[in-house]
């Protein structure tokens, strides 16, 4: 996730602190994860620095001073390039799991790769288990619910993953020991 282009779109709205920024974000998108209010200054920083945000003044509601951003033109011309451009799909296997089951392999045998590689369905099936329950509340919001699809998605992924891998263990070990 691009948090200077979130922030960006969140502007969108009209100008903003800090504090509103981080409070909009995490609840627009509701099962990211948080930002931290020290991610969003740095990045607000940043953006200023580029000339896609501007200081629109200050206030003190009971608090410390907040200074206010807009979204300036050269901001929304960003935002609508970032928006436009299809995102490729990744074209190198990056994930831990399948890290950690190869480096299982060389490092244990195909007996803990396979304890892991079980222990890890299960993790995931809690978790698929937890997000459906997300998605099936009676206050899920939509943004919960396309959230929580979106995870799952992943998830069976991962799950059709796993099993698949379950099975050639075996193979996969003699491939990588030799």
């Amino acid at each position: 996730m691009s948090t200077s282009h979130v922030l960006l779109g969140l502007l969108c709205a009209g100008p903003q602190h800090g504090y509103e920024l981080k409070k909009a974000h995490d609840e627009r998108l509701p099962r990211a994860k948080p930002l931290a209010f020290g991610q969003v200054y740095a990045t607000l920083g940043r953006l200023e620095r580029d000339g896609l945000v501007a200081q629109t003044g200050q206030d003190r509601e009971g608090g410390p001073d907040r200074t206010s951003y807009a979204l300036t033109d050269a901001g929304r011309q960003r935002l609508d390039e970032w928006l436009a451009a299809v995102e490729p799909p990744a074209p190198y296997v990056s994930s831990t799991l399948f890290a950690k089951v190869v480096v299982s392999l060389l490092a244990s045998g195909a007996a803990a790769a396979t304890d892991y590689l079980i222990a890890q369905r299960a993790a995931h099936v809690a978790r698929l288990r937890e997000l459906t329950a997300v998605k099936t509340a009676r206050d899920a919001s939509a943004g919960d619910v396309v959230a929580a699809d979106y995870a799952i998605a992943h998830l069976d992924a991962d799950l059709r993953w796993l099993q698949t891998t379950l099975a050639r263990v075996t193979d996969l070990h003699q491939e990588v020991i030799t």
